[in-house]
């Protein structure tokens, strides 16, 4: 009896244990069984996201992720969507930018400035408290964009107008939201790629996979450029590499932040000649690198570039920063040429371990030098 008592203790302190290092999986866990409508703008990096840390690993394929989100949150809503999708919300939008601080200045604005109440399409806003302690009253400040708590906030706001504007009266509010029909056209939809307007729909019992766009990417024609001049746009991008590998030499060019684009070339050949060709240019201080296309690209002698695989490298690590250019630099990723084919080194490399050598040689020699010198001082 006493044996089974001492084992029941163990067991309850290590469920204890384990319960108490579960932490925040509890409140994903617990949204999942509810079935809670999840709602968020531009979302489809956050789920994979809230996915890898909190389920699982990501599935290999797109049917299999489609298929697994669904099980595991069958209600989302991108504000993103909403305010694209629907007529009125996308002409309240004026033809701006439907980024998160946009589409909150253009639907939300009594909640930025509180001053401005004469809009007609204020009359129908949905009223919003901010409690804050008497401290913070005096220094609230609608302009912490990027930071997750207010972006998330940004976020309720747009949706809350959103649905009032959808027909939603939340002082008799449905019993299930996010099942109502005036939210069927919107749910379930994620945006794949904002900038060609790809759409994932989470409704559809077998994924399309094979019609998405970024389905057709080889991911080894992709070159990561990061930490290249803030000035720089997709578009100035593509002209400096295009110049110097011709007009075709490049597919297109994605921002994944202010500070990295994703470059999609013609072949694969393209992308070892523009990782070699950036080595070499920075290897030299001669006027070639000044005239060179891609100088504008390389200015302040900063930019990184690397293959697909150091994207996945810096985005696997735990570490979490908010610009791309600072994961990077965190996880200590640096610039990297792809390897020749058929794990030949290419002439720059060898000339590099040569170099090496030689040198390792001559700190080995004056290493010695000195401790028979020693020697025979004593």
């Amino acid at each position: 009896i006493l044996q089974k008592e001492a084992k029941d203790e163990r067991k309850g302190v290590a469920e204890r244990k384990i319960q108490s290092a579960i932490g925040f999986r509890q409140v994903i866990d617990l949204l999942s069984s509810e079935k809670k409508l999840i709602v968020g703008h531009n979302s489809i990096l956050d789920i994979a996201h809230v996915y890898s840390k909190f389920v699982g690993p990501l599935p290999s394929t797109a049917e299999e992720f489609v298929a697994s989100i669904r099980d595991h949150f069958p209600y989302i809503v991108d504000t993103k969507i909403l305010v694209n999708v629907n007529p009125m919300l996308h002409q309240r939008m004026k033809k701006s930018s439907t980024s998160l601080s946009s589409a909150f200045s253009s639907l939300c604005p009594q909640v930025e400035l509180p001053s401005r109440g004469s809009d007609s399409f204020l009359q129908q806003r949905v009223k919003i408290d901010v409690q804050v302690d008497n401290v913070r009253c005096s220094k609230w400040n609608a302009g912490g964009k990027h930071e997750a708590g207010y972006d998330a906030f940004m976020t309720g706001c747009i949706f809350a107008q959103a649905c009032s504007h959808l027909g939603f009266d939340f002082n008799h509010p449905s019993v299930n939201i996010a099942q109502d029909e005036k939210l069927e056209k919107y749910i379930n939809r994620l945006y794949l790629s904002w900038a060609r307007g790809d759409i994932i729909d989470l409704r559809a019992s077998h994924s399309n996979a094979e019609n998405w766009r970024v389905s057709k990417f080889k991911y080894e024609k992709i070159v990561l450029i990061w930490n290249f001049p803030r000035k720089l746009n997709a578009r100035e991008i593509k002209e400096c590499i295009c110049k110097a590998f011709g007009s075709t030499s490049v597919t297109s060019v994605y921002h994944l932040d202010d500070t990295a684009v994703f470059v999609l070339f013609k072949n694969s050949e393209l992308v070892s000649e523009f990782l070699k060709i950036k080595e070499q240019l920075e290897s030299d201080d001669g006027p070639v690198t000044v005239i060179h296309p891609l100088s504008k690209i390389l200015e302040g002698g900063k930019t990184g570039a690397a293959d697909y695989e150091a994207y996945k490298e810096i985005c696997s690590s735990h570490i979490s920063k908010v610009l791309f250019s600072d994961q990077a630099e965190t996880v200590g990723v640096k610039s990297r040429t792809r390897p020749d084919p058929k794990g030949e080194a290419s002439p720059e490399t060898e000339r590099r371990e040569k170099t090496d050598k030689a040198s390792d040689l001559i700190d080995a020699f004056l290493a010695n030098r000195v401790k028979v010198e020693a020697a025979g001082i004593n």
